[in-house]
């Protein structure tokens, strides 16, 4: 029998099934460079505190004063080596990658990421063609990627990206996820109930779930999860999120900040400049079902050839802009962004209104100079980009190596099934009762169609679910800006936008809107849009907003090092809401 193990559990507690330990241990048998070095990379220092001495001494780096000495060209080559044994000596020798054990509970792969392979007619992949992705997993080798047989058009994304090294900050296998909630579980089903209501809700202005009845409804349902249901609650005196679900709450992010003021960031909205070029936020949508548009998906044959890698074209974009103003809207920005770009546009907004930067900073009170190439400008906007990439080697890892988790769009599939088509799927019956119920989810999708309606024609992307993609990168570049700028600086002058997404307004709300709060809050839309739209879970955003705040810290500390101005590290609020100095 398999182990019951919690996604929150100890890490010495979530060992993978004996299946998925085998195949981790076999990764990369054509790549034994990988292990070897990822076997001995670093994992993040969640709490912030060096592991050892001896690491905190490994990473005094370029300005040790025992090498000032050496050759320039010997003191850059000790501060690398100095940075991976700090690295090497706070990670574990073999860290533990847990999977759920869905992967290995399912022979026929119904909970597995399989979208892009060849399927059959009842929607489950073909197991030859999934077999050969696992090997080529194991393998590492570009020939066994290349033999693997596709059933459309569209490509996998990146599945080699795991398997790849980086100069700085921890190796990226070296990170831990806790395992995300199991196919059959009660989390799982409340899980997919959000992303219903979410895609019910797409039309909805933000700015009108205090009086939507809709929300209402949505708030109604997932209260009937219980415990089950992991999304922001009420506070209450006993804890932390623990209480019900409200429209004040609903689909708002866990961190502090996101349940203060308007559902969106500030800086979705502030005016800013790149350079000379002013930039207005108002963004490219397309039109809701009641004004035209539609979702996609919505019947069993065009599911069906989605998940074979066929998509559709788009036809229904509005042609005026708007700034960001409900659900929809949201999607399509999270569909075509560029990965660090919401981050890259908060700090303009930042630079714009003066916000001041971290007491770490060693300009901050200098008399004579200003930080340019290092602690100014230029350094803060490279570094965004720059831990874009890192954070998502970090999840691509464990996007095809470890969990290979299916789309929220495929387990939806399997509850249609389910109910409609004779499968005898395990899915939680309460999802089941919501969607047959005309008090709950059924009354609001199409009688006899359990589907879940999709906000883009191709669906979700050509790779696993958990982690997020989106959400790393958030947590990875809000990091960054937290440390560098004053986190209880208040906003000057917030806004909403009205119903239309036209104008803004003044918010004239009872929160004082700062600049961590507001950072926390736009790692979180950005995480959560991708679920609106469909394509991704609440764990998925949860969990991968931690793992890229790893990232981010790591390389911090890594960089650390090779200042030569008088600098004690940046201070940053976490996620959880510990304060760390990095």
């Amino acid at each position: 029998m398999k182990k019951d193990v919690s996604p929150h559990a100890p890490e010495q507690e979530r060992q993978p099934a004996p299946e998925r330990r085998r195949f981790i241990k076999s990764l990369g048998s054509g790549t034994v460079a990988t292990l070897a070095v990822a076997a001995v990379a670093a994992k993040p220092n969640i709490g912030g505190e060096a592991s050892t001495a001896q690491a905190q001494r490994a990473g005094r780096g370029l300005f040790d004063r025992s090498t000032a000495s050496a050759s320039r060209s010997q003191r850059a080559c000790n501060a690398r080596q100095q940075a991976a044994e700090a690295n090497r000596l706070s990670a574990s020798k073999n860290p533990v990658h847990a999977a759920n054990s869905d992967d290995e509970l399912y022979p026929n792969k119904i909970a597995s990421f399989t979208k892009g392979l060849p399927h059959h007619e009842n929607g489950e992949v073909d197991l030859a063609a999934y077999s050969q992705l696992t090997n080529a997993l194991k393998s590492g080798a570009q020939a066994d990627f290349d033999r693997i047989p596709m059933g459309g058009t569209r490509r996998m994304t990146s599945p080699q990206s795991g398997f790849a090294f980086d100069m700085q900050g921890g190796d990226a296998q070296s990170f831990l996820m806790p395992p995300p909630p199991a196919f059959a579980s009660r989390e799982t089903a409340a899980e997919i109930a959000e992303n219903y209501w979410m895609a019910m809700m797409r039309d909805v202005p933000f700015t009108e779930y205090g009086t939507s009845e809709i929300a209402e409804a949505a708030c109604a349902d997932l209260n009937l999860f219980g415990s089950s249901y992991k999304g922001a609650k009420t506070d209450v005196s006993a804890g932390r999120n623990n209480g019900i679900v409200t429209p004040d709450t609903v689909f708002r992010g866990l961190t502090a900040g996101d349940k203060a003021g308007p559902y969106m960031s500030q800086f979705w909205y502030q005016t800013c400049r790149f350079g000379a070029n002013v930039i207005n936020q108002r963004i490219r949508t397309v039109r809701g079902v009641n004004d035209g548009g539609r979702d996609f998906m919505t019947d069993f044959g065009t599911w069906l050839n989605v998940q074979r890698g066929y998509t559709q074209e788009r036809d229904n974009y509005d042609s005026t802009l708007r700034y960001i103003r409900n659900a929809r809207d949201l999607g399509e920005w999270v569909h075509i962004d560029v990965l660090f770009q919401g981050y890259f546009q908060a700090f303009l907004v930042l630079a714009e209104m003066g916000a001041p930067v971290d007491d770490g900073n060693p300009y901050k009170h200098s008399a004579n100079q200003s930080g340019f190439a290092t602690f100014g400008s230029p350094h803060v906007a490279t570094l965004l980009c720059e831990v874009a990439t890192r954070a998502l080697k970090a999840v691509w890892f464990q996007k095809w190596m470890v969990h290979r988790r299916i789309r929220p769009e495929v387990f939806a599939g399997r509850i249609d099934r389910a109910l409609y088509g004779a499968a005898n799927y395990p899915v939680h019956p309460e999802i089941l009762n919501s969607i047959s119920s005309s008090r709950r989810l059924g009354a609001y999708l199409t009688p006899g169609v359990g589907l879940l309606p999709m906000a883009f024609p191709e669906g979700s992307p050509t790779h696993p679910s958990y982690g997020a993609g989106h959400a790393t990168v958030a947590g990875a570049c809000t990091t960054i800006l937290k440390a560098w700028f004053d986190e209880s600086f208040v906003i000057p002058n917030p806004v909403v936008p009205d119903v239309t997404g036209t104008s803004l307004l003044p918010y004239t709300g009872r929160f004082d809107l700062t600049v961590g709060g507001e950072l926390n809050k736009i790692a979180s839309n950005v995480a959560l849009g991708r679920n609106m739209a469909g394509v991704h879970w609440l764990s998925d955003a949860t969990e991968s907003l931690k793992l890229g705040e790893a990232v981010a810290i790591s390389i911090l500390r890594d960089q650390k090092a090779c200042y030569n101005e008088n600098f004690n590290g940046f201070s940053l609020t976490k996620f959880d809401g510990t304060t760390i100095t990095v």
